[in-house]
Order: structure tokens, then C-alpha cells, then sequence
């Protein structure tokens, strides 16, 4: 069950984290060999073990204990995580404004006139 940004320490992840959180918000509950069974990268099970419960030192994830073995869910969800980087990165580069960020990227031609008039219409019906 997602908790709120609030009720952890939120921080933005490593990329092999993020590999990992995005593989187990795939799967919702998995074993670490499902994890590196999914993930696209070639990491050995230690390695993804090991990112693993750092995850779950953060507050990231938690886990179900089988006998000796667990099962780790997430305990934020992708859109929560989400909402987190892009809030941290417009204060960062466009002084928190998702005007100044869309601007940005209209004009370094990384967004269509289609795709600028479907978030206008997405504004509209909000």
C-alpha cells in the first residue's frame, strides 16, 4: 500500500535504484530473482540484492518474509516518486516553473505543436 511522499525521507534515487523501483512498480510484489529476471540491465543478483535493501533502508520498499526469504513490495507509488523528481528538477533548472520547463523544451524543438495543444486541452478540461 503506497504511503505519502511525507511519511519518508524522500530523496531522488540512484539509476540503478530507480532500474530497480521501476521493475518492482512493474511487478507490485517480487522476489529478488524476479526483480533481475525484469530488470533490462545485466546486474548480478548480489548487486540488485544489495540495491535492494538499501531501498529498504530508505523507505522505498518494504518486504513479506517466506522462512528465510522475502518478497519486497514499494511502498511509494511511480506517480508519487514521479510528482517528487519533477517538482526537485523545475526548482532546480526552472526555478520551480513548469511554465519556464514546457518553454524550455518547446524551444529546443523536444516538444511538438500537437503535443503543446494537448496539454493545453488537458488544462482546458481539468
Amino acid at each position: 500500500m503506497p504511503l505519502n511522499i511525507q511519511d519518508i525521507a524522500m530523496k531522488k534515487l540512484t539509476e540503478q535504484e530507480e532500474l530497480i523501483m521501476t521493475s518492482l512498480w512493474d511487478l507490485e510484489k517480487a522476489f529478488v530473482k524476479d526483480i533481475v529476471a525484469n530488470i533490462t540491465q545485466n546486474l548480478h543478483y548480489n548487486t540488485v540484492s544489495t540495491v535492494v535493501r538499501k531501498l529498504e533502508n530508505k523507505g522505498f520498499i518494504s518486504h513479506e518474509s517466506f522462512g528465510n526469504t522475502h518478497r519486497y513490495f514499494p511502498k511509494i507509488s511511480k506517480d508519487q516518486y514521479s510528482e517528487f523528481v519533477m517538482e526537485q528538477e523545475s526548482k532546480k533548472f526552472f526555478d520551480g516553473s513548469y511554465k519556464e520547463m514546457v518553454s524550455y523544451f518547446a524551444e529546443k524543438e523536444k516538444i511538438s505543436q500537437q503535443d503543446l495543444e494537448e496539454i493545453l486541452q488537458l488544462i482546458k478540461n481539468k
